[in-house]
């Protein structure tokens, strides 16, 4: 072989073995079609700490609205994802910090990540069991309540139709999953901060419960039987640590909370609390086991947590208003006597269950529904007197209230003022003065999700009707809705601030 052959074999040699020796090049993943995070939110020490944000996205992010309190450090951006590192500085002031920091890139929808951080007046939730002589009564409890708002669509979401567990057959059944079930986010601290700072006093945290019991077997695809399929009634650990979060945050802002059992009542063929007798003999053991659980599992929280027994149970014909009133040609004062009697003892098994767990629950504020939450006066007169009576315990006198919900159509606001004005005479009548308790309106509204004038009209009625009546009212979902709550901002701001207006000289 020549010289120069030789040194083109050996040139050649060096570069097979070159890339032999080079690292094995990785090509890109295929662009994301949006940013996403790797959460929503951080909570943050009192004393400060490291938060870390993974943020996948198809074009590099920008970061803005970072407050003074929280340093920031940009990081690289490769094969579409990029980490970013948040310094949380020690909050010594006596409030709570919250940052909603906004995430940004050309061509893509905006995402916030939100940082909160306790003061150093903020405790734990749970607080010591307090003497009976200093526990506020249920009275002195609406009271303080002021305006209230509920968290629907969100803890209560759930398949709803035996037919079509679709939640159960079709998803990873994480407490995600059924968070967002029904479109809402999951839950933040700044979305409750948002309330608190905006004059809201109370918060009802609605809870669907059935779905996180025990063993639900699906039969047929996704056909759900609720006598065969459903095995035990042990509450899922992480299902009710979420619970537990989503009342930790409204307790830390000082609000009141109303923790209850919702759709597990109702007109849905998966409601198992149905107001009969047989319904009450059929599912008393499992609704005793649940409210074991839920009052051992918050037991040792004060005051401000309230407890709800059910939500609008109904009897087997799902009769609305007036127990067997499905059909008024058809109206059986058989099936309304059980419906009454089962309500009865449905209310009674919850005082008693929640009582004998001790602690704080011997004290604590319950609250029982009429039939089916109904507010008329008829059925109030009907069925209410022997639970009231059964739950004033001796060591607990004055801890009960009674809650009804009441929807209107605001757009016939003018025509329905003087219902309206009978419906909180009939409350002070029927309810306040011949039971001796105070009323909570669990749920309200006017019939339409939009900031219009109609629902300002009729929301600035309806709630200084409730505020001059000493009835603490709930208004349903709406104020901040949808995607507006992981911003969060609000849906109906003039409505809202309506709805306000009554306890802003408090």
């Amino acid at each position: 072989m020549s010289r120069f052959g030789i040194i083109c074999l050996a040139a050649l040699l060096a570069v097979i073995s070159c890339t032999r020796e080079d690292p094995e090049i990785v090509l890109p993943e295929p662009a994301p079609v949006g940013m996403t995070l790797s959460a929503e939110g951080a909570e943050a020490e009192q004393a400060g700490g490291a938060v870390v944000l993974t943020v996948t996205s198809p074009v590099r992010p920008k970061v803005s609205a970072v407050p003074d309190w929280i340093a920031f450090k940009d990081g690289t951006f490769d094969n579409y994802q990029i980490k970013y590192a948040f310094s949380v500085s020690g909050n010594t002031t006596h409030k709570e910090r919250v940052a909603v920091i906004k995430l940004t890139a050309e061509g893509l929808e905006p995402r916030n990540f939100t940082i909160s951080q306790p003061g150093l007046t903020d405790t734990p939730p749970p607080g010591p069991v307090q003497d009976p002589d200093e526990w506020e009564d249920a009275a002195t409890a609406v009271r303080n309540m002021g305006a209230g708002w509920n968290l629907g669509n969100t803890l209560d979401s759930n398949s709803g139709d035996c037919n079509h567990m679709w939640i159960e057959a079709w998803t990873g059944r994480s407490t995600r999953d059924y968070e967002t079930a029904w479109g809402q986010p999951v839950t933040s601290r700044a979305l409750i901060h948002m309330f608190k700072e905006a004059g809201f006093g109370a918060i009802r945290v609605p809870v669907t419960w059935y779905p996180h019991m025990g063993t639900i077997t699906l039969h047929d695809s996704e056909k759900w039987d609720p006598v065969t399929g459903w095995t035990g009634s042990a509450v899922d650990p992480a299902w009710m640590a979420r619970v537990k979060t989503v009342v930790d945050h409204v307790i830390s802002e000082g609000m009141y909370c109303i923790l209850n059992v919702h759709h597990d009542t109702g007109a849905a063929d998966t409601a198992w609390l149905v107001a009969g007798d047989a319904g009450f003999e059929a599912a008393k053991a499992r609704y005793q086991s649940l409210w074991e659980q839920i009052a051992n599992t918050f037991k040792d929280y004060d005051e401000h947590l309230l407890f709800e027994s059910y939500n609008e149970m109904l009897d087997p014909l799902d009769s609305w208003c007036f127990a067997s009133y499905a059909s008024l040609a058809h109206y059986d004062a058989q099936i309304a006597n059980a419906a009454y009697s089962a309500i009865n003892k449905y209310a009674r098994l919850f005082t008693t269950t929640v009582r004998a767990t001790g602690g704080n629950n011997v004290k604590r504020n319950l609250i029982v529904n009429t039939y089916g939450a109904c507010s008329g006066d008829g059925t109030w007169n009907s069925h209410l007197t022997d639970p009231i009576a059964s739950m004033a315990v001796p060591e607990a006198p004055g801890h009960v209230a009674v809650e009804i919900h009441s929807y209107w159509d605001a757009s016939k606001f003018d025509s329905q003022k003087v219902e309206i004005d009978r419906l909180f005479s009939n409350i002070d009548t029927y309810l306040v003065k011949r039971l001796d308790v105070p009323v909570i309106i669990g749920e309200w509204g006017g019939g339409s999700g939009e900031d219009s004038d109609a629902n300002v009209r009729f929301a600035t009625y309806f709630s200084q009707k409730a505020k001059d009546a000493g009835v603490a009212a709930f208004w349903w979902m709406g104020l901040s809705d949808g995607a507006d709550r992981s911003t969060p901002e609000w849906t109906m701001p003039r409505t809202k601030d309506a709805i306000l207006k009554a306890y802003k000289n408090n």
